[in-house]
């Protein structure tokens, strides 16, 4: 495990580096995530109760699209200059520069999401004043959107030789997210809107962790092969 970790800890290093001097991919998420609050705020009177439903909603599209964002340039970099055969020539396992890409674009969203979930809530006067409530949404934001990125990344990947990999990749990536997409904003809503008992939210995050898993375990498996074609 170690000799997985350990390179893709570097890889991920060096893509959060290089984000650090350009703040490229930073902030074209924000600046999507952001037009879609605004956008909604001025559609939306925010102080209706029912208006206040569409957050949970919200959250994931702003984490979805976003995040698209972010898979479509995570791998431009060593397009541009042929690094990606750098990295398949380097005594590597390809799992671990799934695992470091996995990584990166997790960090990526994460941040995001830390910044435009709370304005999100600010504009639309939304409040979480359970904390097990608050507790349960962590959990489903981290697990939704690590599900998301894993079967991003190896589809970023995979499209990455393509002349229109901006356009290839949704179209690819949205059937396979529908899942996990729908158990997210399910199992927020309940948390959000309290609807629904502690029971339902457990199911929901039940199928979350199982598509993570079968999907992760999916990239690991077949990187390899996705970098040879």
């Amino acid at each position: 495990m170690r000799t997985l970790l350990k390179p893709a800890l570097v890889i991920a290093w060096k893509d959060l580096s290089m984000e650090w001097r350009t703040k490229q991919t930073l902030s074209a998420m924000l600046i999507f995530s952001g037009l879609v609050i605004v956008t909604f705020s001025f559609a939306f009177d925010p102080s209706n109760q029912a208006v206040q439903a569409l957050v949970p909603g919200m959250i994931w599209v702003m984490t979805i699209f976003s995040g698209v964002i972010g898979l479509n340039r995570s791998f431009m970099a060593e397009q541009q200059h042929d690094n990606i055969h750098g990295l398949m020539a380097a005594p590597v396992d390809p799992a671990s520069i799934y695992l470091g890409k996995c990584l990166a674009n997790f960090v990526f969203v994460l941040i995001v999401q830390l910044i435009s979930i709370p304005l999100l809530f600010i504009l639309f006067d939304f409040h979480v004043v359970d904390y097990m409530g608050l507790g349960y949404l962590l959990i489903i934001i981290f697990l939704g959107t690590f599900g998301f990125i894993a079967v991003g990344t190896l589809l970023a990947a995979l499209v990455a030789h393509a002349t229109s990999s901006e356009i290839l990749l949704p179209v690819l990536l949205f059937p396979l997210v529908m899942p996990v997409v729908i158990a997210g904003v399910q199992a927020t809503r309940i948390v959000l809107i309290g609807q629904e008992g502690t029971q339902d939210v457990l199911s929901w995050l039940q199928l979350i962790a199982a598509y993570d898993v079968i999907f992760f375990a999916a990239g690991f498996l077949l990187f390899d092969y996705v970098l040879e074609v």
